[in-house]
């Protein structure tokens, strides 16, 4: 039986990217390294523009990887280019945005050249607005919405894979083994409480779910939900908390999700989170693993059979 080829997708908001500590922004992407990230989204990528992009290279040196940083330097995605050939970098991220996305179309090369590619997203909603964070998630749908043309005019979906801080809670239903986002009574005397919560009509607040169910009304699949859902024996590692207490996150809570097109999720084949030392970042790492012959069995079928309207 052949052996089981992995990708490991990894997910890290790496604290203001380090502080301009060089030291410990080198140790940080050694650890992605030494992980086996084959994709990697980050959040908070300050600076990485600066001295001519000197950090993005050192960066791409430490992981073996090339990266591409979306405006402002808030995000990054990076990929082995061994693994993923570049297409497109989406340049319009939309103006509500106060930490925009990189967004990038990639193909899968072990899929081959007549394989649909990968649209990849690495996102950070807005910290301080649940409005701001809404329209936010809002306008994640509209990757979700894309499509990729074939040879003969014909076009099919193209699959979305997305990682990002919701500074935000999961909505309903509960799953056995979830994190209890705060109530409004633990929170209401806590700086975050405005933060993470929404205005209700009665004038009461509510913790706020609104960027989740905007995602997955729109068909994305949240799958940390869903591996705990189908492997309840891998709750605990799907769900387990990015962020600790404290009081610029509140309570411990999984706020930092990998979202993706139903397509994808036979290709899942697990998720935890890898924690980080205390002073090293303010949020742990999200790893994602997908089976690479699956996956690339999905992207050849989408191109040669391809679904919806044509």
């Amino acid at each position: 039986m052949t052996a089981m080829r992995h990708l490991t997708l990894l997910g890290h908001n790496f604290e203001v990217n380090g502080a301009g500590d060089a030291v410990k922004r080198h140790a940080m992407h050694a650890t992605y390294a030494a992980l086996g990230a084959d994709l990697l989204f980050r959040q908070e990528m300050w600076d990485a523009d600066a001295d001519g992009g000197a950090v993005l290279a050192e960066l791409e040196g430490i992981l073996g990887m090339r990266g591409w940083v979306g405006p402002g330097c808030c995000t990054a995605v990076f990929a082995k280019p061994d693994l993923f050939e570049p297409i497109r970098q989406w340049p319009d991220t939309w103006p509500m945005w106060i930490l925009p996305p990189t967004a990038l179309t990639l193909r899968l090369r072990p899929a081959g050249p007549e394989a649909v590619p990968l649209l990849v997203v690495s996102y950070h909603l807005n910290y301080a607005s649940a409005t701001n964070r809404l329209a936010e998630a809002e306008a994640l749908t509209v990757y979700h919405d894309q499509r990729w043309t074939l040879p003969g005019g014909r076009s099919t979906p193209l699959p979305l894979i997305a990682e990002g801080d919701n500074n935000s809670y999961r909505g309903s239903p509960r799953l056995p083994g979830q994190l209890e986002p705060p109530t409004v009574e633990r929170a209401r005397h806590e700086r975050y409480f405005v933060h993470r919560s929404h205005p209700m009509p009665d004038g009461s607040r509510a913790m706020d779910t609104r960027p989740d169910d905007t995602l997955r009304a729109a068909g994305l699949i949240d799958l940390g939900r869903q591996l705990a859902t189908e492997r309840p024996t891998a709750a605990a590692a799907a769900l387990a908390p990015t962020v600790n207490s404290g009081h610029r996150h509140g309570a411990d809570y999984d706020i930092d999700r990998f979202y993706a097109s139903q397509m994808l999720t036979p290709a899942v084949t697990s998720m935890d989170v890898v924690e980080v030392k205390p002073g090293e970042s303010d949020h742990h790492i999200v790893r994602l693993r997908l089976d690479r012959d699956v996956l690339c069995d999905i992207l050849n079928a989408l191109a040669a059979d391809p679904p919806g309207p044509h």
